[in-house]
């Protein structure tokens, strides 16, 4: 017998709240196969799946089938993003490398598009975890009536309102804020590094450079040359025969 899932309370994040937005660079481009034009724009689509739910895909990462599938028109989007977070690919990042907790946070910000509300929602969905495993609480995810009302079955999973006219900057994006790793299993892979930078690298823009035939590009040159000069004679002047010493001149016309 499974258990029900706990109730928690929403919090008020950005997602929810609504605002007049006007279209501009900043906002997020939306993936769908409703608006799709070329071959090419679900090609597009594809690479954005990936980018949501893996962060970056190698070759050897890459779903062949499914993607296959999804350019037959045989599977949904939804469909999609569900085969990426149940690839072995994502099981190996995410859910071997995190707890139950952390891994509830990950799937949550990938698939619906936010941070989870509060603890009590991720030990809600840690224990779909736990009694249902991952294909249970994958589906029961992209089953709730946020994922259908806010995506759909034909469109990529995005971070909702990241960025707000109203501030400065926006939100971090999941993948910064949230890394794959652990703090637990960052310490064990040995990083992050820290490096002492000894030198401080200067930048000099390109119309303070010296050009050719500057004197200050010599400067360097002139201050490796080990130029030593004469060493002063001490002579003293009780010692000095003026009169053999110092060479006599009969000026012209004077005898």
């Amino acid at each position: 017998m499974s258990l029900p899932l706990l109730t928690y309370d929403p919090s008020s994040q950005n997602q929810r709240v609504a605002a007049y937005e006007v279209p501009g660079d900043e906002q997020p481009r939306i993936f769908s196969t409703d608006n799709l034009l070329s071959p090419s724009d679900l090609g597009n689509l594809i690479e954005a799946a990936y980018r949501q739910i893996l962060f970056h895909a190698f070759a050897a990462d890459r779903e062949t089938f499914l993607e296959s599938q999804l350019r037959n028109g045989q599977i949904t989007v939804r469909d999609f993003i569900r085969g990426l977070l149940l690839s072995n690919t994502f099981r190996k990042s995410f859910y071997d490398l995190n707890s139950n907790y952390r891994f509830v946070e990950q799937v949550i910000q990938r698939a619906l598009g936010r941070d989870p509300y509060n603890e009590r929602e991720k030990i809600a969905w840690s224990i779909v975890v736990a009694t249902k495993g991952i294909k249970g609480f994958i589906d029961e995810v992209l089953n709730t009536e946020e994922y259908l009302s806010s995506f759909g079955y034909s469109t990529v999973p995005y971070q909702r309102r990241r960025v707000l006219p109203s501030r400065a900057e926006g939100e971090l994006p999941f993948n910064i804020k949230s890394p794959r790793y652990e703090a637990y299993h960052r310490a064990q892979l040995g990083f992050p590094q820290i490096i002492w930078q000894v030198e401080i690298r200067r930048y000099t823009p390109q119309d303070k450079k010296p050009k050719a035939g500057d004197p200050s590009q010599f400067l360097g040159m002139a201050q490796e040359v080990n130029a030593t000069g004469n060493i002063p004679q001490r002579i003293s002047s009780y010692n000095i025969d003026i009169e053999k010493d110092v060479p006599y001149r009969q000026l012209a016309g004077i005898k």
